[in-house]
């Protein structure tokens, strides 16, 4: 398959983005819902092989069951001209390239990736599905660093094809647990003994163990010790290392029992509890003593007492006749059988007389370590000597003891021969090359396969790229032992940075003053805020304690006080009754003609006082006074804050007539 074809109608290709021993990931486009996904199809040269397609097919159908945060999500399986897988397509980056580009990776961070995985793997567990094949190329990083575990139940089928798929095998041997590099079956304490050998890793920058060969690495994770991460770090915390060393126990039962508790373990790994936590060591569980075992006491034997039976006297006589008459015959032979003996005596030394004359056949003894004068000594006790000496490096025999002989010890040789002995001229050296401007790990690999201690100093460089060499601690040209030396590299950093302070409070002059100081842009923002006064620093970007280089931005909230309150206004409208409060009055005038007039009405208003209390008046202050002298329709405006509510009072002629609380714009 390739780029621009379409799986099941459905899955058109874009582009390969990943293979392994066993099947290729492409990043394709999924054509019904419009989104990208990843496609994992199984490799050509597994197409004939039934038990792989039918075991590729079982497990990706049980990873389906597999929903969690930290897996990558299977959302198709499926077979077109090849079975497939269809995934989440997770965009960023694999862990092994995350750790070269931000090696050394904080302590704190290590912890969180790590127990992202560990979560995963928690849950794959809880549903008995093993892993099989952590490692770092198989977890995902995306760009908000939440972590995805990709792969779970295909390294099963991979591994029942193992013995003939070695490539398969090239990038998984160093995380394979000691059980299953002997052949054994994994279990979920090899998945625990991968995710040690993967938080080895994070704290380190590289894995423990690497060799020319898969089998030589694998020899190395049964037979050898983790190195320890304490000598090259020695600020990292014991108990973080310890739960390294207790995940990689050489013996499944002395790893943790369970993920979950390494989690925990890890969870707690950088208290300030655990400060002085002495370094875990495997219990031993084998029982070697001598043991003193009772003999068995086989039963007495009785005695069985002989009986003799009588003879009889006529029959000892003639017995007695008898052997007298045989006597002398027994004397006669007894001379000549003498004459033979004595005959067969001569004649068998004097065949050894003639042997020991001759020379001897030895043994070549085993000269291995000792001097030439020693392997003299010991040569000459045999009635040997020594022949050629031969010069030669030998990374194990040190200067001017001996390596081996010609013949080899324990072959047979006459006495006076000569034995030929190769004397060691020591390790060979090796010329150190120039490393400065180089990129480290590349350069720490090819030293360590040498033989060398490779260490690692960190330092700030203006021009030299992060992860480079600035300076090597041997001179090139030097001419050194690689198992006897230490190659110390300074690697840059970049540009020198700092750890941002807190603004929090500063003014503007102050924020200013600070930038100059380290060379840095600054970008102005002003918020509200509650409890920062106006014209001090409320938040800024990056946060306290972050690492900024000179010529960095940084981005400063400038406080402009408490925000202000909303006032929301509304009218509420009201009728106010006209009350007649009139009375008759007879006014008598006299006219001319000295008659009365007749009745005349006065009519009287009524006195209105309004009262509102609200975000802007009070019950303390009249709100409006008028008269009316009919029924009247008034309009009040209301001011209230955001939740709050309002009320009003109506007096008429100095007595309450209306009230109303708890008025809001929306009733």
């Amino acid at each position: 398959m390739k780029a621009g074809e379409r799986i099941n109608d459905r899955y058109k290709l874009i582009r390969e983005i990943g293979s392994g021993g066993m099947a290729k990931v492409f990043l394709a486009e999924d054509l019904i819902l419009e989104r990208q996904v990843a496609v994992k199809l199984m490799a050509y040269n597994f197409h004939n092989d039934e038990a792989s397609i039918r075991r590729f097919k079982r497990e990706a159908l049980s990873t389906t069951e597999l929903l969690h945060s930290n897996i990558v999500n299977v959302v198709d399986v499926g077979e077109d001209e090849t079975p497939y897988i269809v995934m989440e397509y997770v965009e960023g980056y694999d862990l092994k390239e995350y750790i070269k580009a931000h090696h050394p990776i904080p302590y704190k961070k290590t912890v969180n990736f790590m127990t992202q995985i560990l979560n995963a793997v928690e849950y794959a567990h809880r549903h008995n599905i093993i892993h099989r094949d952590l490692k770092p190329q198989n977890i995902l990083i995306a760009h908000d660093e939440t972590i995805k575990i990709t792969d779970f139940g295909i390294a099963v089928a991979l591994s029942e094809n193992s013995i003939t798929q070695t490539n398969s095998l090239l990038g998984s041997v160093h995380y394979i647990s000691p059980e299953q590099a002997r052949g054994s079956m994994a279990t979920k304490q090899s998945d625990i003994y991968s995710l040690g050998i993967l938080l080895y890793e994070l704290l380190a920058g590289h894995v423990p163990f690497d060799g020319e060969s898969p089998v030589s690495i694998a020899l190395k994770h049964f037979q050898n010790e983790i190195p320890s991460l304490r000598d090259k770090d020695a600020s990292l915390p014991q108990a973080l290392e310890n739960v390294v060393l207790k995940a990689t126990a050489k013996e499944p039962e002395k790893r943790y029992q369970s993920v979950h508790a390494m989690k925990e373990d890890l969870q707690t790994a950088l208290s300030s509890d655990r400060t002085r936590e002495p370094k875990f060591v495997p219990e031993d569980m084998s029982d070697d003593r001598t043991r003193i075992l009772k003999p068995v006491i086989p039963p007495k034997q009785k005695e069985e007492s002989e009986e003799s039976a009588p003879v009889d006297e006529k029959t000892s006589a003639k017995k007695k006749a008898l052997n007298r008459s045989q006597s002398v015959k027994t004397t006669k032979r007894k001379k000549v059988l003498v004459l033979i003996i004595i005959f067969l005596i001569i004649s068998v030394l004097s065949v050894l007389a003639f042997i020991f004359s001759q020379p001897q056949e030895v043994q070549v003894p085993d000269l291995a370590g000792l001097t030439t004068e020693e392997a003299l000594t010991e040569l000459e006790t045999l009635n040997l000597g020594i022949g050629e000496r031969v010069e030669q490096n030998d990374e194990e025999i040190e200067e001017g003891r001996i390596i081996k002989s010609n013949p080899a010890a324990g072959s047979t040789l006459r006495e006076t021969s000569e034995v030929d002995v190769y004397v060691s001229l020591g390790k060979m050296p090796v010329t150190v090359g120039d490393y400065e401007g180089e990129v480290y790990e590349e350069s720490r690999a090819e030293l360590t396969d040498l033989g060398f201690t490779v260490e690692r100093e960190n330092d700030n460089h203006p021009s030299i790229p992060e992860g480079d060499i600035i300076s090597q601690s041997i001179d090139s040209g030097e001419e050194v032992i690689p198992s006897e030396s230490t190659m110390v590299f300074t690697v840059s950093e970049g540009p020198e940075g700092h750890d941002l302070i807190n603004l929090t409070g500063y003014s503007l002059e102050g924020v200013e003053r600070y930038a100059d100081d380290y060379n840095l842009s600054v970008t102005i923002t002003r918020e509200p805020h509650d409890s920062i006064p106006e014209g001090q620093v409320a938040s800024q970007s990056p946060e306290p304690g972050s690492l900024v280089y000179n010529g960095s931005r940084i981005s400063v909230v400038f406080s402009t006080g408490p925000e202000e309150p909303e006032i929301i206004s509304f009218d509420r409208g009201i009728t106010i009754e006209y009350v007649d409060t009139q009375e008759e009055t007879e006014t008598e005038n006299t006219e001319e003609n000295g008659g009365t007039q007749p009745e005349e009405i006065v009519e009287e208003p009524n006195h209105i006082e309004i009262y509102v209390d609200d975000a802007e008046n009070t019950y303390d202050d009249i709100y409006r006074e008028f008269d009316i002298y009919e029924d009247t329709m008034e309009i009040i405006s209301f001011s209230v804050l955001e939740d709050e509510t309002a009320s009003y009072r109506v007096l008429r002629n100095g007595e309450i007539i209306m009230e109303e609380s708890g008025i809001t714009p929306n009733n």
